[in-house]
């Protein structure tokens, strides 16, 4: 808790670091979060090829359960970026000082930690109820993680969002980085001592607290982690609540899909460690940028409040080419890439891999049609579209079908419910 006594400063002047003179979103500061986000990739792969490599496929589905349990909860918290991120840019750019606020005013990061701590005890409290159905082994030991680590990551989203909001965008890319190569360099000693399952767990939520070295060590991170917004903690949480249901619902569809394909099927065992990972692979070169950069994109559409329909064309074309490049690739080189990379035991058809990558930009869009409903205050039709996409994908995954058909049918359709629920309400504000 060390690093938290910086939040009971008086809080110094705006000009000290908090906030940069506040304008657009810039190419460099995109690129500058890009690089850091490429890294966290890296770092991401890293982790699920030592995993994988270290155990057979049914223990890695065993881990890949906890790791997208972890992503499922983590993915949750990322609400509170997408709203500390609003609230603060809004505040900033109406040209009112946060220091010189009159009235009700709340400190996000302070609201983060009660948020996490509640959180934390929702899990530990919870668990008889849910955990012995998701974890197979190690069962107290990854609800424990599990509690550590949502406490530690509500902090970082927040502070994640603190950062965009006031375009400091360099310690934005170094928390990412901070966090993702905290579970790497676990992942690496685990690989190398033998620690198996149990070392994987803990590499997991290894990153969770790479926010409190970054205020240790950055004057400018703390100067922002200060900044008051205008509001109560009521109003604040309300906003908060409808960005963290859905981003516990494009979690669940992200993240946390091994945990919803362990809840939809009787026996997940080699077949579904094959799929997890799969999936897992496909997705992550579209995903994993997306979820990092949901600060820039957030930024990006409140500043484009006037045209939202709009600014989504050209970082949906974006996405749809990169998707298409990806489909090619994984369709034939992906066969010879996974079993290369992970050992022969791990064989999927090169046809499949491409259509799981085809599902990946189905949910990349319908992160950024998220993001620009989140821009635009909509939280309810941001929520109500990706509750919707998850729970079409649910129902669809529950079909009669083999393993891999049924997870593709989900993936795919799924995302189209939400993504209409975004661009009708989007469409309504525009032409409100």
């Amino acid at each position: 808790m060390a690093g938290l006594a910086v939040l009971h400063r008086p809080a110094g002047s705006v000009s000290d670091g908090a906030a940069a003179a506040l304008g657009p979103v810039t190419r460099g500061s995109v690129v500058r979060v890009g690089i850091a986000t490429a890294v966290s990739a890296l770092c991401g792969y890293v982790v699920l090829y030592l995993a994988a490599r270290d155990l057979e496929p049914a223990g890695f589905s065993v881990f890949a359960v906890f790791w997208g349990a972890f992503g499922l909860l983590a993915g949750a918290a990322n609400g509170l970026l997408q709203e500390s991120t609003r609230e603060v840019r809004e505040t900033l750019q109406a040209g009112v000082d946060p220091e010189a606020l009159t009235g009700p005013r709340i400190h996000p990061m302070r609201v983060a930690l009660l948020v996490g701590l509640g959180s934390a005890a929702a899990v530990g409290i919870t668990a008889p109820v849910w955990s012995s159905h998701v974890f197979v082994e190690a069962r107290w030991l990854s609800v424990a993680l599990l509690a550590i680590g949502i406490a530690g990551f509500c902090v970082h989203a927040t502070l994640l969002g603190v950062l965009a909001g006031v375009n400091r965008w360099s310690q934005y890319g170094t928390l990412i980085v901070g966090d993702a190569i905290g579970r790497v360099a676990v992942a690496i000693a685990t690989f190398l001592i033998g620690w198996q399952l149990v070392g994987y767990l803990w590499a997991t939520v290894a990153g969770s607290m790479a926010w409190l070295l970054l205020l240790l060590a950055s004057p400018a991170a703390r100067a922002a982690a200060r900044i008051l917004t205008p509001g109560t903690v009521w109003t604040f949480l309300r906003g908060a609540t409808h960005s963290i249901a859905a981003a516990g619902a494009s979690a669940i569809l992200v993240m946390g899909f091994p945990v919803l394909l362990r809840a939809t099927s009787s026996d997940l065992g080699a077949a579904g460690g094959v799929v997890i990972l799969a999936v897992t692979l496909t997705r992550a070169p579209l995903l994993v940028p997306l979820t990092a950069m949901q600060g820039n994109l957030i930024a990006h559409f409140v500043d484009q409040r006037e045209s939202r329909l709009r600014a989504l064309l050209v970082p949906a074309l974006v996405v749809c080419g990169l998707g298409a490049l990806a489909v090619l690739v994984a369709g034939l080189a992906g066969p010879w890439l996974l079993q290369t990379a992970f050992g022969s035991q791990y064989q999927a058809a090169g046809g499949l891999l491409a259509w799981f990558t085809a599902a990946a930009i189905a949910i990349a869009l319908l992160t950024l049609t998220g993001a620009a409903a989140v821009a635009a205050a909509l939280h309810r039709a941001y929520a109500v579209g990706w509750v919707g996409a998850t729970l079409a994908s649910t129902l669809l995954l529950l079909l009669p079908l083999d393993l891999e058909t049924r997870t593709v049918v989900a993936l795919m359709c799924g995302p189209v419910v939400g993504i209409v629920v975004h661009l009708v309400a989007l469409r309504r504000v525009s032409a409100a």
